[in-house]
């Protein structure tokens, strides 16, 4: 047994032989790595140097995987081989993070796990939809006033509203209205803190630990804000509970559904971490579903054909917001099919990094403990040896099932795969509803007039882009 097993290991490469761009002293490969396009930068390697290549972030070398089926072994080996990197968890410490589902591992994960799929579950979300048809009605009206007088919208910036509007409001039983205010402390703080928090993952030197700049201390402002935005969130619903013990039974929202079952016996979860996971899904909420949508949006406007049909769709199944039910969410087979072509193309988590918790191997690379391992989303997705003329925006192919569905993973996969996508797509439909079956897009385009740039923050987003709307006649 012990000669197999040593034979396996003669076989298996380590990370040192495997092929890369050739890093400096010191700074390994970080001069060559551009923060905004960092993503595509990853992406160049891999069509450089393959499925399997090293890369060094300063001193610390990373395995870099660009292959679908070996990023599904690293996405299904999770939370016991592989867990988000150990940099990421520090720094969401120094800035007073809370414990939550994006950080914990182990069995703190599945404690929470277990809370949170229960929050997120379909029946669950189903009971909040004529909250969410509210949120989008409100957007509806906002719109139709900028069409009336011709003026253009900031897409990023409306989708951010109503993305917040439902996570904050529908989710959490509060109703913030920054449709209609246009501006609120939890928005305004949330678009500072996740790129922050990946500028620093992702720093050389932690500078901020013995020398803070005002950009730092602006963003530990931005946490307290929100941090204290999302301890009254709990508080609030928390009291709604005590008033009317009936909520622990039938919650009204997901935050009442997750104190619900916290409060079970040997739920394993405390009222930290409940706060901890509100303030992870204000954070992973908003950006997530507006960005997706300012990309479908860009890419049905830029293919007339598929906007047509797509327009058809809604006028055929859910022609009227307000009487608009689950049910006809369910039909809307094209639109769907639309978003996920989207999601191919332009993923929010265009890459997900993790790092080794024990000794082991992906593909034929042997991985120590403690190894970062990167996970480039979008390689197998937009190749035309996995998915045919994959440049072209096809949403047919999702119907037709022309593509190998597990080559696009926008939700992540395994164990771990996102509790919020059922939500996500469940929003993308109902704003696309009220888009398509209200206004003309007039224009959606950039400053420049050109193709969107893509930028990397925390997500991958396209560079403003300006809509125009008229009122369907």
């Amino acid at each position: 047994m012990q000669d197999h097993v040593d034979a396996l290991a003669r076989r298996c490469r380590r990370l040192a032989d495997l092929p890369g761009p050739r890093p400096l002293p010191l700074l390994g490969n970080l001069h060559q790595l551009h923060r905004a396009r960092l993503h595509q930068d990853m992406e160049h390697w891999a069509r450089e140097y393959g499925p399997l290549f090293r890369v060094a972030l300063g001193r610390t070398p990373m395995l870099v995987v660009a292959d679908h089926t070996l990023i599904a072994q690293v996405l299904r080996e999770r939370p016991a081989t592989f867990r988000r990197p150990s940099a990421t968890a520090r720094v969401a410490e120094e800035l007073g993070g809370i414990d939550g589902l994006f950080e914990a591992e182990g069995s703190d994960w599945r404690n929470q796990r277990r809370m949170v799929m229960q929050a997120f579950a379909p029946h669950a979300v189903k009971a909040y939809f004529p909250s969410l048809v509210q949120v989008a009605r409100r957007l509806q009206w906002r719109w139709a006033a900028a069409a009336r007088a011709g003026r253009a919208l900031d897409l990023g910036a409306e989708l951010r509203l109503y993305t917040i509007d439902i996570i904050a409001g529908l989710a959490f039983g509060t109703d913030v209205n920054t449709i209609e205010t246009g501006d609120n402390a939890i928005q305004r703080n949330l678009d500072a803190i996740l790129p922050a928090v990946a500028r620093r993952t992702l720093a050389p030197f932690p500078y901020w630990r013995y020398l803070k700049l005002p950009r730092d201390y602006r963003l530990e402002r931005s946490v307290a804000v929100v941090r204290g935005a999302a301890a009254e969130l709990v508080e609030r619903a928390r009291e709604r509970m005590r008033a009317d013990p009936s909520r622990a039974e039938q919650p009204r929202n997901m935050l009442e559904a997750m104190l619900a079952a916290a409060a079970q016996a040997g739920s394993g979860v405390s009222a930290r971490e409940v706060a901890g996971n509100v303030l992870t899904t204000l954070l992973a909420g908003e950006d997530t579903t507006s960005n997706s949508l300012a990309w479908l949006i860009w890419l049905l406007h830029t293919h007339p054909q598929v906007l047509a049909r797509a327009r058809a769709e809604v006028q055929g199944v859910a022609p009227d917001l307000d009487a608009l039910t689950i049910e006809q969410m369910d039909r809307l087979d094209f639109i769907e099919a639309c978003a996920s072509e989207a999601l191919r193309l332009k993923p929010p988590a265009a890459f997900l990094p993790f790092e080794a918790l024990a000794d082991t191997t992906v593909g034929d690379v042997q991985v120590a403990k403690g190894t970062l391992v990167w996970c480039v989303m979008r390689s197998s997705s937009v190749d035309d040896a996995w998915v045919a003329n994959a440049a072209q925006f096809d949403p047919q192919r999702w119907l037709d099932e022309r593509i190998d569905k597990k080559v696009s993973m926008p939700f992540g996969g395994g164990p771990r795969t996102c509790p919020g996508r059922y939500l996500a797509m469940l929003e993308i439909k109902v704003a696309m509803t009220m888009l398509l079956g209200g206004f003309e897009i007039v224009s959606v385009a950039t400053v420049h007039g050109g193709e969107p740039a893509e930028k990397q923050g925390f997500l991958m987003e396209p560079e403003q882009l300006r809509m125009r709307l008229a009122l369907k006649s």
